[in-house]
């Protein structure tokens, strides 16, 4: 408090008095962890320095060289009063905090894809970002909304986007959180919808006829289909569809986990190990909660970089009483070609 009446009183004499030589404070130093809190977190390689996009006020980011030593961007993507206005509109009850990103570059542009909603309604959209470079922190254009969902219109909820290109160079977006599960839409060179196209289920916590499904501890509106948090990889020929199951968001009370199928085509359908058709429940487990140091894991994203294939997502710390923190896992693939952490 001495410090902004010091500046205060600076500002009001400056007419006054020569301030050129005056003295301001100087900016905060960069914030560096080894384990970092982040929901949703997504990743992307430019320049020898790798960022992170997660859930957060604006969209949050961190940056690394190492993937070990982390420097938090203090003021997002998207500072106060640069979020698009139409995301208001779009979403009653919207205000800064944004959900779950996902990063691609496309046709020589870096892309952002966002989800904009208020928790356990589906009345939401999903909005788009370019920019030229990471690197160009101030450089991120709004594109618009890509696809939005609205209560007693749509079953299907749209947020947890993730956009994937195809072996012929065809853009395709995933998202979806409880309702009628795990959509897929093709886009168009603007990434886009497709003009005539509309969303397909590809993936569903329980088969449409099964009754044995447990209550939704969370929301009295989404249902009981908890799957949320698609992300396709490319990988030896097949398209692997990573999804989250259950319940995230609730701390040390969270049952998040991950589970995978593949497919030869983008739009499906994806098969787990057992050859059950995702669209009926199926699904092989990738990672749960070790009830030791993580009580729970998910929202996974999967990269191929220098390194290795690499898995990652956050999880619900035990020691920090259900924080979520930073997973990174390599992926070692079976020889008949599943993914294992």
């Amino acid at each position: 408090m001495i410090l902004s009446k010091y500046l205060i009183g600076a500002a009001l004499l400056a007419p006054i008095f020569n301030t050129s030589h005056a003295q301001t404070a100087p900016p905060p130093a960069p914030l560096v962890v080894d384990t970092p809190m982040v929901h949703d977190p997504v990743m992307a390689f430019e320049d020898g320095k790798y960022y992170i996009y997660c859930t957060g006020h604006g969209i949050t980011q961190l940056t690394s060289t190492d993937r070990r030593h982390w420097t938090i961007k203090p003021d997002g993507v998207l500072p106060a009063g640069k979020i698009p206005a139409w995301t208001h509109d779009s979403v009653p009850g919207f205000d800064t905090h944004i959900w779950a990103p996902d990063v691609i570059k496309y046709r020589g542009k870096w892309y952002l894809t966002y989800s904009c909603s208020t928790f356990g309604k589906n009345t939401s959209a999903i909005g788009l970002l370019s920019n030229t470079s990471l690197a160009n922190a101030d450089g991120w254009k709004d594109e618009g909304c890509i696809v939005s969902s609205k209560a007693d219109r749509d079953n299907w909820n749209a947020i947890d986007p993730n956009i994937i290109v195809d072996r012929k160079g065809k853009a395709w977006m995933t998202w979806g959180s409880f309702w009628d599960g795990i959509q897929l839409m093709p886009l168009d060179r603007t990434l886009h919808a497709k003009r005539g196209a509309k969303p397909v289920t590809i993936a569903r916590r329980y088969a449409n006829d099964e009754t044995d499904v447990p209550p939704n501890p969370t929301s009295k509106f989404a249902g009981t289909n908890a799957i949320e948090a698609p992300f396709i990889m490319e990988h030896g020929g097949y398209y692997y569809l990573f999804v989250s199951w259950d319940y995230c968001c609730r701390g040390s009370l969270s049952n998040y986990r991950v589970a995978v199928g593949r497919s030869k085509q983008v739009a499906g359908p994806y098969l787990d190990r057992n050859g059950k058709d995702m669209r009926q429940g199926g699904g092989t487990l990738v990672i749960e909660g070790d009830k030791r140091e993580f009580e729970a894991a998910g929202h996974c994203s999967a990269y191929s970089f220098a390194d290795g294939d690499w898995f990652v997502c956050h999880g619900y710390s035990m020691p920090k009483n259900g924080v979520p923190l930073l997973i990174q896992k390599k992926i070692t693939w079976t020889a008949d070609g599943w993914p294992t952490l």
